[in-house]
Formats: structure tokens, C-alpha cells, sequence
């Protein structure tokens, strides 16, 4: 249990010009966490503050950070906690786009990498690096021949993201693409395996569809996401740091380990996320959503493949414009296949827990 305050600033400065729009947008966030929420460890308070947008647009170019490209941010989605999906993460990028008429588009962005990266595993298969829920100090100290692991590498190639858009009176729809770098910062560091490659790609693409139904009710509509990863999971939990866990099972995510042979292998997965809003009156509406992910790590000895299972509702009364009064439920299952627990063993075992969220905002 815990607790998360949020306070944001925006300044959204506009001016036409004989080239097209000039658009300055700086978003400011202060964040209080407690107990489990806004990064606080379970008992702890933590106070951040984040950039969460600042960025320039004129005409077709945008620089500065900003949703990435990859996502579609015109879905109507409508859930408070998470999803698998990339969800429209803010990322630093430079990108260009294209408009064509008629709704259409196209862009091409080079975006920030380290966000997206997961992590790499050893030769052993056991993790030492990487968005990972749990500790892995219990492995890394049987390791004698590098306690330290593998770790990425800096960023020397951006993540090269494209995109087509439509958007019209029906909805919006949107066909995207993205090349991710992983590279090895110390690829000699695991004794015998002196041929590693310090550098492979990997990929996603995603297809993000949005619909209007005010048939049934103004204000309706539906979305589904359909997204597939290979080396490049970060596209599929949203960024670095999006671990798989429920309040037992925890599993890691990793874009890339080496293998027995001492060969770079990626780590694969995909997920399908959707949901509906529905308005039961102009000031009550519902979201239903959910997401499923499968991740594989084949060839992996000790590094199991695992699903997981995200089903959710919340109900929203708006009693004045600008004002949110919320909560929500998500039903979560984890399903891991021989993946290795922190006692050294094997656990094959399903896991499920529950969510839940209390929400009040104001947006003006």
C-alpha cells in the first residue's frame, strides 16, 4: 500500500508563422511517494522532480522531450496503472514529420536509447544488470569469474523510430517501427568467451488503432495496441526500469544474454493491450482494459519464457470540467517456465495479485 501526490506546471506558448506553427511546450512535475508508490521503497518516502516535457516545434520539425513516435498518443485510453504497451512514454528525440493531407502523415524520429533498454544477461544466464525486480546479488556472488556481469554500454547509435498516422472523424490509426542498439560495454569480461560481440540490433513494431463509438454513448470509444519486440523489450513495458511482477513471483527482462557458446541472443516477446470508454452519463464513465505479454528467451538455460495477464476497470465522476474523482481495479497473473528464484531453484508456479487506486485530479 502507499500513497503518490503529483503536482505539474505547464507553460504552452503558440505563434503562427509564414512556415507553420511555432509551439514551445515545458512540463514540470514535483512527486511525493509512500509506502510502495512514486519509486518509494516499502516503508520509505521519496520526493523527485521531473522534466517531463520541454520542446520546440516549427512546421514539421520537433526537438526536446516529448511523446515518442513509436505510440500513437491520440488512443483513447483512459487506465491508471500499467499496461503492457508502450503506453506513449516522454523521450528525448529529434524528428521530422511529414504531412501528406487527408489525415495523413508520417515521421521519422531519432529518440533516446538508454530509455528503452532492458538489460543484458552474462554467460551464465543470471541477471546482473538491467530493469529487474528483486535483487540479483544472491547469483552474482557465485559467479567467481566476473561478479560484476555485463553491462550496456553508452549510447553511441539513437533509437531510429518511424511512423505512418492517420487520423479522421472516425478515429485514428497508426503503423510504426523502431531500430534499437545493444551494445556490450565490456564484452571480454566473462573469461573463455573472448569472442562476444560488443555490438547487435534489435527491433519492434507496433500496430495502434483508435475508434470512435457514439452510437453508443457521445463520448465512447475503443483502442488495441498490437506490439512485437526482438532485443528492444523497452517498446513493449513502456522504458527502462518496467519490470514483470505480481506480490510473489518477480521474472527480469533482459534485451539480450549470452549464451553457452558465448554468442549475443535477444530476447523476444509480444503483447496485445485494448480497452473501451464508456460514458453511463456526461459526468460518470467507465474504462475497460486489459494487455497480454509473452516473453521468450530461447536458448536460454536458466532464463525461463513467461506470460503475464493484466485485466482492469475503473469508474470516473466528473462533477465539475476539469475536476476527476476515480478508482480502479487490475487483475494480474504472472506466468513463469523454469525461471530461477532467489533461493537458486526453479519455479514453475503461477502467480496472481491485485491493484487498486484511489484517484483525485485537477487539470486547468
Amino acid at each position: 500500500m502507499g500513497f503518490f501526490t503529483r503536482g505539474r506546471i505547464q507553460l504552452d506558448a503558440r505563434t503562427a508563422t509564414a512556415y507553420g506553427l511555432l509551439r514551445t511546450v515545458v512540463r514540470f512535475e514535483l512527486n511525493r511517494g509512500l509506502g510502495t508508490q512514486g519509486g518509494a521503497a516499502a516503508g520509505a518516502i521519496s520526493n523527485t522532480s521531473n522534466l517531463a516535457q520541454a520542446f520546440v516545434q516549427f512546421g514539421g520539425l520537433t526537438a526536446g522531450r516529448v511523446t515518442s513516435f513509436f505510440d500513437n498518443g491520440d488512443l483513447p485510453t483512459g487506465h491508471f496503472g500499467t499496461l503492457r504497451f508502450s503506453d506513449a512514454p516522454d523521450i528525448d528525440l529529434l524528428a521530422y514529420t511529414f504531412t501528406f493531407g487527408n489525415g495523413f502523415s508520417a515521421t521519422l524520429s531519432l529518440e533516446d536509447s538508454i530509455e528503452r533498454r532492458a538489460g543484458i544477461f552474462r554467460g551464465a544466464d543470471l541477471p546482473v544488470f538491467g530493469a529487474s525486480i528483486g535483487s540479483a546479488a544472491p547469483f552474482a556472488s557465485t559467479l567467481p569469474d566476473d561478479p560484476n556481469g555485463i553491462v550496456y554500454g553508452g549510447s553511441r547509435v539513437p533509437d531510429v523510430v518511424g511512423n505512418i498516422k492517420y487520423t479522421g472523424t472516425w478515429g485514428t490509426a497508426q503503423l510504426s517501427g523502431a531500430a534499437h542498439q545493444i551494445r556490450v560495454a565490456n564484452p571480454y569480461a566473462i573469461g573463455v568467451f573472448s569472442d562476444v560481440p560488443d555490438t547487435e540490433y534489435g527491433w519492434a513494431v507496433t500496430g495502434q488503432v483508435g475508434v470512435n463509438l457514439p452510437a453508443l454513448a457521445p463520448g465512447d470509444a475503443a483502442w488495441i495496441a498490437a506490439t512485437y519486440a526482438n532485443g528492444a523489450l523497452g517498446y513493449i513495458t513502456g522504458g527502462q526500469g518496467s519490470g514483470l511482477a505480481t506480490g510473489l513471483a518477480s521474472v527480469v527482462l533482459a534485451d539480450a544474454f549470452v549464451d553457452a557458446f558465448g554468442n549475443v541472443s535477444t530476447g523476444k516477446g509480444w503483447s496485445v493491450a485494448g480497452g473501451l470508454r464508456h460514458y453511463w452519463a456526461p459526468q460518470f464513465r467507465s474504462n475497460f482494459f486489459g494487455s497480454y505479454a509473452r516473453i521468450s528467451y530461447s536458448g536460454a538455460n536458466t532464463l525461463g519464457d513467461f506470460n503475464e495477464l493484466r485485466l482492469g476497470a475503473n469508474v470516473i465522476w466528473q462533477p465539475v470540467s476539469g475536476l476527476d474523482l476515480g478508482v480502479e481495479a487490475i487483475y494480474v497473473k504472472l506466468d513463469p517456465q523454469n525461471f530461477v528464484n532467489q533461493s537458486g531453484g526453479f519455479f514453475n508456479n503461477s502467480d496472481n495479485a491485485w491493484e487498486g487506486r484511489v484517484r483525485i485530479q485537477r487539470d486547468f
